[in-house]
């Protein structure tokens, strides 16, 4: 009720990620997304709707932008800022449940997403972080994330949540192992529940036959190898 509604339209947009859209494909294979409660609306406010709307607000149930940036990394929400670099594909962060449709086209870059998307697998994937809060660290996004001795991506997204705790998105390599992980920041090695978002299997859905190369399929046996009629 208070957004502006020039020509009588509110300019509220509601964020499309709490539910799978027409056209898109999930890759996490949870049977309850933690996006199922993540309502969440934008809305541009007119000068008087905002002093309206401050009026009447119970105070005490206000949050800020650290409450919400938590809620988004609960519900592994996305964000351009954030989980996004210039080698990103939308199957590496689960984007495809929501932000593409897989029916229609042309559209930039379509080759890519239906090539990964029918026939390969995304080279990365996002992943889920419960972090241990007892060293009362929080890491920086871009913290390195390693499995044993070996790096296998970083931390893009790190926030405080008010049931979980420290929680955060990494992008991890695709052949990162599923097991606990661990962040290194400042200098301390911080212990990493990992949660998988996007399988290492995820793609590949086009059940397409492969067929034999023709440098592999054995050779016909020629006809004038055998010899018939009177032997010596």
């Amino acid at each position: 009720a208070a957004a502006a509604s020039p020509h009588g339209i509110a300019l509220v947009w509601a964020d499309p990620w709490q539910r799978i859209s027409v056209g898109g494909h999930q890759y996490s294979e949870v049977i309850e997304h933690p996006a199922a409660d993540y309502a969440w609306r934008v809305a541009i406010l007119s000068a008087d709707g905002a002093e309206a709307l401050a009026a009447s607000l119970d105070r005490e149930a206000l949050a800020g932008l650290l409450a919400a940036e938590a809620l988004r990394v609960a519900a592994w929400r996305p964000r351009w800022t954030t989980e996004v670099d210039e080698r990103s594909l939308p199957h590496e962060s689960d984007w495809i449940r929501s932000a593409v449709h897989l029916n229609k086209g042309c559209y930039r870059g379509q080759e890519t997403v239906a090539k990964v998307h029918n026939l390969g697998h995304p080279p990365r994937r996002l992943a889920a972080l419960h972090l241990d809060g007892s060293d009362a660290v929080l890491p920086e996004p871009g913290a390195p994330v390693y499995a044993g001795d070996d790096e296998v991506g970083h931390l893009t997204s790190v926030a405080r949540h008010h049931e979980d705790g420290p929680i955060a998105l990494a992008i991890l390599s695709r052949r990162a192992p599923v097991g606990d992980l661990v962040v290194r920041a400042e200098g301390i090695d911080i212990a990493a529940s990992q949660q998988v978002i996007v399988p290492a299997d995820a793609g590949a859905t086009a059940d397409i036959p492969r067929l034999t190369r023709l440098s592999r399929r054995p050779t016909a046996p020629d006809p004038r190898d055998s010899v018939s009629g009177a032997g010596s």
